[in-house]
């Protein structure tokens, strides 16, 4: 497996990380717990050193299935949480990031995690109700107290992403990103690059559509989150075949599949670029790693984003209650 540093830090992670929230969250039906934790010692054993979790996965228990399937490999892997909802009886009641919820969040994964030390740190989603400042001068003493190595934000926008720094390096952004979600390349990875902050993108196959095995006759059940996506409307997913055929095209071109190429693609934006793609099946995992092998040269990528920047998208990512949870 590949290494790559999240930006300027010395956090040095494998080049693709697991996301382990669909597990436990957003994509129902959830495999058995035996079965994600085997999932996830597979990825070790697959050279993966870099696992994503938080505690409104579940709510907790994801935090839960990844402590347990990472206690026998202290010190070897790399394991960000998050911070920034308000969760009562197990109910997600909108963002907290207020200074006493970060702490009180962070001693409770810290024991369902099985750790002393969080590796990364993100704050959820922006909260608006508490200054930035605050926010990154919290986790700034978490990290004096060594119950952090270092500070993420996710879905935060630049101005956003600067104050924070300006309080505590920020060592990593996470956010949306693939060949149908590049928002963030007009400000915000202009801004993380100058600042040496690593970026580290979820859904980098699309929430499954890119991988071309999401058609129109698929039906999503009751906890899968794309079923209230615009984007996942069965309108949708037949006007954005045109993005699949443009990815079959590089896929049969490199003995490939359409994931290892949405994957390559991304890898090849940056060098400080980790995406984390979830998944809960081992020979997809596989499928999704081998995506190091693929190689895109300057010319290959150049026409791949091309093609696919002329592909009109249907759908928003989100709802647009969603949309205005985020920072951006």
């Amino acid at each position: 497996m590949q290494t790559r540093k999240l930006g300027n830090s010395d956090l040095e992670v494998s080049a693709l990380g697991l996301g382990c929230m669909g597990m436990n969250f957003g994509y129902a039906p959830f495999p058995a717990k035996e079965d994600s934790i085997a999932l996830i010692r597979k990825a070790v054993e697959e050279g993966v050193t870099f696992f994503d979790t938080a505690e409104v996965y579940g709510p907790y228990a994801n935090e839960e299935v990844v402590g347990e399937a990472l206690a026998p490999f202290k010190g070897k892997v790399q394991i960000a949480t998050k911070f920034g909802f308000n969760i009562i009886d197990g109910k997600i009641l909108g963002v907290d990031s207020r200074p006493d919820t970060i702490r009180r969040v962070v001693e409770s994964s810290l024991k369902r995690l099985k750790i002393e030390c969080i590796d990364l740190l993100y704050q959820h989603r922006v909260d608006p109700n508490v200054p930035i400042e605050d926010v990154a001068g919290t986790v700034k003493d978490l990290i004096k107290e060594g119950k952090a190595s270092y500070f993420g934000l996710s879905e935060a926008g630049a101005i956003t992403i600067r104050k924070a720094h300006a309080e505590q390096k920020v060592t990593a952004l996470q956010s949306e990103y693939s060949l149908w979600t590049r928002q963030h390349e007009v400000d915000i990875i202009p801004t993380i690059e100058e600042l040496g902050i690593g970026f580290v993108p979820f859904s980098p196959l699309g929430k499954g559509y890119l991988t071309g095995k999401i058609d129109e006759n698929r039906t999503f059940e009751a906890g899968d989150i794309r079923a209230v996506l615009p984007r996942y409307t069965e309108e949708a997913r037949i006007a954005n075949k045109g993005l699949l055929d443009v990815i079959g095209k590089f896929a049969e071109l490199k003995n490939a599949t359409h994931a290892q190429i949405a994957l390559a693609w991304v890898l090849a934006q940056k060098t400080w670029i980790v995406p984390i793609p979830g998944t809960t099946k081992i020979h997809r995992l596989i499928e999704n790693n081998a995506s190091l092998n693929v190689q895109l040269s300057t010319d290959e990528l150049a026409e791949l984003t091309k093609a696919s920047e002329e592909i009109k998208i249907m759908g928003t990512r989100y709802t647009e209650a969603m949309e205005k949870s985020t920072g951006l």
